[in-house]
């Protein structure tokens, strides 16, 4: 179910009340997200605000997946496009695509980041850490570093993501950078 445009100031407000109870309560919450089909999820204490997908400035030499960057009530946030920072096929962006803005903590301190999604769906509760599993082992044939497990849910399954690993800027240019030189050999 995904979430339509004039839904976000109240799924904003809602995000607010839903990470300031969580703070206080046992559990942890994180907030759903579709992707080509898959659920995902953060922890909504990572959620500034979702905004609804509007243009970005493209930046010059950028990795592929970076969209641009947005003015974000003065601060100059990036916003990656998260289909194909996954390897996905790039879709045309749709009424119910969002920004996740979320804080990334790296080495150099907190940085903000939009995420590009294709809808967002809800906040997921989970009361046992218990029921978090780890990711599986692929060896190094899949990368999945930035996984931090898998919930089971009525529907499936919803892969939880550490953001801080996976938005992290040093990183994705790193891996940009290697991407060419990968190619070059094949």
């Amino acid at each position: 179910m995904a979430t339509k445009g004039t839904d976000l100031a109240t799924l904003n407000t809602h995000l607010r009340r839903e990470a300031a109870a969580s703070a206080t309560a046992e559990g942890l919450q994180y907030l759903t997200f579709i992707l080509a089909g898959e659920s995902y999820g953060i922890d909504i204490l990572k959620v500034q605000e979702i905004r609804g997908w509007v243009p970005v400035t493209k930046v010059p030499n950028a990795p592929f997946f970076v969209r641009g960057v947005m003015n974000l009530r003065g601060a100059i946030v990036p916003v990656i496009d998260l289909r194909l920072r996954f390897g996905l096929e790039s879709v045309e962006y749709t009424k119910t695509t969002v920004v996740i803005v979320v804080t990334v903590r790296s080495e150099h301190g907190d940085r903000i980041i939009g995420m590009v999604v294709d809808g967002v769906s809800d906040v997921l509760n989970i009361n046992n850490p218990a029921d978090i599993k780890d990711p599986p082992d692929f060896g190094t044939a899949v990368h999945t570093e930035f996984i931090s497990g898998l919930v089971t849910i009525e529907d499936g399954m919803v892969m939880l993501l550490n953001v801080d690993r996976l938005l992290s800027i040093e990183e994705m240019f790193a891996m940009e950078s290697v991407r060419p030189a990968e190619a070059m050999h094949t």
